[in-house]
């Protein structure tokens, strides 16, 4: 039992290949070390560490390095997975990077930045079409008020003043077979000489009410009359406005009554008279015939001293007027009339009970005659009550675009009335 007994201070020698085999068994619980052997392993290690660094700078040729080959052929398959992920996704970034270089488009600049860089000031407009006319006139003519003149037809009221200048004009008989035409302008200047101005009747109220016009006359039949201070028709009776008007001393009374549209426009604004309406639709163009197939009009209005007649003038464009058998003509130019457009509407058309004032049916509908650029078309008129515009329309009612310029339009009591030839 004595020879079992170790000598005290003295521990089993370690043995350090049987610590770094790698067949050594590891408990799960951490094993106990005495002080003595954790301060032999910690002299080995650096006996170890400074022994290969030794030799590393004594030899590096004998270093353990191994080649990018050699290293590939070590690596397992889930590190090659992730290697190549990885490089796939840096030669993706490489070509979306040069891909937007090369197609790069420059930033957009802001409507100021244009604005800026182009320094174009746009010049501002100085006309517009016309909602009378379909004409250039200046910026804000339209916003005038539309002026109704009755002017006279009579053989001593010829020849007159003013029609010339008048942007749409309306024939009708007024009494005994005269007749007597309802003068549209809007302008603040043209023309300086209107007349001679004379009564008014009722169906001229009814086209004077689509273009929300007011008239100028000197009294009227007594059922115009009423129809004017009954029902707001905006009035600028000579017997009530005489500082508007004035007579003339080369023909007598009742053909000698004359106003200028300055002075009606200034009258209408002393009031505060102003329109608000739709025009007739225009045409951006002109069109020309070729061949016209409308070159002479006649129109059975009347008597032969009130029937038109227009020829065609391809030059203008426009038809020229004469009636009596002679050229109608304005009174100071001595220029004939022309009008770009001359329209014909069958109206029924009647006696006033008096057996001297005539009557039309102008609210309704009825067949209609356009000429225009040497050619005719038929449709269809129509108007629905005294405020509403004059409609123009083909024979299924679509709108009928007519040219830019004076229009004239006369009516007639029958289909027969109204004959052309090429």
């Amino acid at each position: 039992m004595i020879d079992n007994i170790k000598p005290a201070g003295r521990r089993p020698a370690f043995d350090l290949d049987k610590f770094n085999t790698s067949e050594s068994t590891i408990s799960n619980e951490p094993e106990f070390k005495d002080p003595e052997v954790v301060a032999s392993e910690e002299q080995i290690d650096t006996i170890n560490e400074s022994s290969n660094n030794e030799n590393a700078f004594l030899a590096p040729e004998n270093n353990n390095k191994k080649t990018l080959k050699d290293k590939l052929k070590n690596l397992t398959k889930k590190q090659i997975i992730i290697i190549s992920a990885i490089a796939l996704l840096v030669i993706i970034g490489g070509v979306a990077s040069a891909y937007a270089v090369l197609h790069k488009k420059p930033a957009a600049k802001t409507v100021s930045a244009i604005v800026q860089s182009k320094k174009v000031d746009t010049p501002a407009p100085t006309s517009e079409a016309s909602t009378l006319t379909g004409l250039q006139v200046a910026i804000g003519n339209n916003k005038l008020p539309v002026t109704g003149v009755m002017i006279e037809n009579s053989p001593d009221a010829r020849p007159q003043s003013g029609l010339k200048d008048a942007g749409v004009v309306f024939e009708a008989v007024a009494e005994g077979g005269i007749t007597r035409f309802l003068a549209l302008f809007q302008d603040s200047k043209t023309p300086d000489y209107i007349g001679p101005i004379r009564s008014v009747r009722p169906y001229y109220l009814d086209y004077l009410g689509g273009f929300d016009a007011a008239v100028a006359h000197v009294g009227g039949s007594g059922e115009a009359l009423n129809q004017v201070h009954t029902q707001g028709i905006k009035d600028l009776d000579q017997f009530y406005n005489s500082g508007a008007y004035h007579r003339i001393n080369e023909r007598y009374a009742p053909h000698n009554v004359y106003s200028s549209i300055a002075q009606l426009v200034d009258l209408q604004k002393s009031k505060g008279f102003t329109s608000n309406y739709v025009g007739f639709q225009r045409k951006g163009k002109e069109a020309p015939a070729a061949t016209p197939t409308a070159k002479t009009i006649d129109l059975t209005i009347s008597g032969y001293l009130y029937n038109a007649h227009y020829d065609y003038n391809a030059a203008t464009n426009s038809y020229l007027r004469s009636e009596g058998g002679k050229p109608h003509i304005d009174q100071r130019s001595g220029q004939q009339l022309n009008p770009k457009v001359v329209v014909v509407l069958v109206v029924p058309q009647g006696i006033e009970p008096d057996g001297i004032h005539t009557t039309y049916s102008s609210i309704g509908n009825g067949a209609m005659y356009i000429f225009q650029d040497g050619l005719v078309t038929q449709g269809i008129w129509e108007k629905q009550d005294r405020k509403s515009q004059l409609h123009l329309g083909d024979a299924n009612g679509s709108p009928l675009a007519i040219n830019a310029g004076q229009t004239w339009i006369s009516l007639v009591g029958t289909a027969g009335s109204v004959s052309y030839k090429p």
